[in-house]
């Protein structure tokens, strides 16, 4: 059987499963010739680390690049260019000569302004002991302004019209600081001047047509169960975290089918607040992770048993997935890890109808009061109803390892 010629990365947890390093070993052992982010922001942080030692945190960039592979935005991200232009220094210094010339922003891209992070960190100071868990980078904000003011949001192809880009900076500044009160930003005239440089250093496009010309790694952020519809609301993003909008891109293409591959870890995990119903307090202090600490934004890092009544829930509302990457596989090695198959009195998590955030929230509320049941360890492709493709056992590409079926 031939492969599919794409591959859909998607978390199927809370995050942090190791989307980055899955999407690395991708690109270093397929021709992959782009990869394209099609859902959040500058909130995404995939840790890839080289055989060599070296380590970057990919937030806007695709995981691939420190391999020469394209990266692509879509139109379903939230872009910041500030914190790109921060980005790109950083992989200069690990040896990517030009890291822009390597990137495409699709010019309907929303763009996440200094205004949009400060009114994100402002609301989550004021929310107190009920914060969402927020990663502060303004991508909520970014995305709730363009709802409500769709003809004030700033979008990537704004940067090609200064007297455009000016009016909608004021816009945004204007009504969130009419809102919340002053908010610590620069002047309108140093963003717009940033914003214009942006739009001059990259290559704006009006479509991913191009981008899917040869084979693509689709890199999905956050997770499944932080999904802005089937997560457990409030404590999630407001970002589309299934396969959805990649399957759009290529639809609009008629490209072809994808692999979709959901990523899981061995146990699992969520950082900020939220339910987590497997948390293991002895499990999160035996199991520190050096680059996912405490947020100053998101809270704690927190760490549990492998749920698998919540990864069912994910599969089951991601419409299936082909196959799994499991990362972690060296953790069982070190470590008694439990298996949940069920809570007391409920082993299946009934999804809603798509966009009822009422049924969310209840959900939410229910997996707050919920009891786990363990069992020994189990085969989690065997639990899921999905074929393994690829184990991690550790940070580098060439810790993976390629599952025959």
């Amino acid at each position: 059987m031939t492969e599919p010629r794409h591959v859909i990365v998607v978390d199927l947890g809370y995050g942090d499963a190791g989307k980055g390093t899955i999407v690395d070993w991708l690109c270093a052992t397929r021709p992959v010739t782009t990869v394209i982010r099609f859902n959040g922001g500058a909130q995404a942080a995939h840790n890839v680390v080289t055989p060599d030692g070296r380590h970057h945190t990919f937030a806007q960039f695709g995981s691939g690049t420190l391999h020469g592979v394209r990266t692509h935005l879509s139109r379903f991200m939230m872009v910041d260019p500030l914190a790109l232009a921060a980005e790109a220094a950083h992989l200069v210094e690990l040896g990517v000569a030009a890291p822009f010339e390597l990137l495409t922003v699709d010019r309907r891209a929303l763009l996440t302004t200094p205004w949009h992070r400060a009114a994100n960190r402002a609301r989550e100071t004021a929310r107190g002991d009920d914060r969402h868990g927020s990663c502060g980078m303004g991508v909520g904000e970014t995305a709730a302004f363009a709802l409500t003011h769709p003809d004030l949001a700033v979008r990537a192809g704004d940067t090609a019209s200064p007297a455009t880009l000016a009016r909608k900076l004021y816009a945004v500044r204007d009504a969130l600081t009419a809102e919340l009160g002053p908010l610590d930003a620069p002047p309108v005239a140093a963003v717009a001047e940033a914003f214009r440089w942006f739009g001059t250093a990259i290559r704006l496009v009006s479509s991913s047509r191009q981008a899917l010309r040869g084979p693509c790694v689709f890199e999905g952020a956050q997770g499944v169960l932080l999904d802005e519809w089937r997560g457990f609301h409030p404590y999630t993003t407001w970002s589309t975290t299934t396969f959805d909008n990649a399957e759009t891109l290529l639809a609009e293409t008629g490209d072809g089918a994808a692999l979709r591959l959901g990523v899981v870890r061995t146990y699992t995990t969520r950082h900020g607040a939220g339910p987590l119903v497997t948390e293991d307090p002895r499990l999160t202090a035996a199991l520190p992770e050096r680059h996912n600490a405490h947020g100053r934004w998101q809270g704690a890092w927190r760490a549990g048993h492998f749920d698998a009544v919540a990864h069912r829930y994910a599969v089951e509302v991601c419409g299936g997935v082909d196959a799994l990457a499991v990362t972690h596989t060296d953790v069982a090695e070190r470590h008694e890890l439990k298996m949940c198959l069920s809570y007391e009195r409920l082993d299946r998590i009934v999804p809603g109808e798509r966009g009822d955030l009422a049924y969310q929230e209840k959900l939410t509320q229910t997996l707050t009061a919920a009891t786990p049941v363990y069992t020994g360890p189990a085969d989690v492709g065997e639990v899921l109803t999905a074929p393994i493709a690829v184990t991690s056992h550790g940070p580098t590409w060439r810790d993976k390892s390629r599952v025959r079926t």
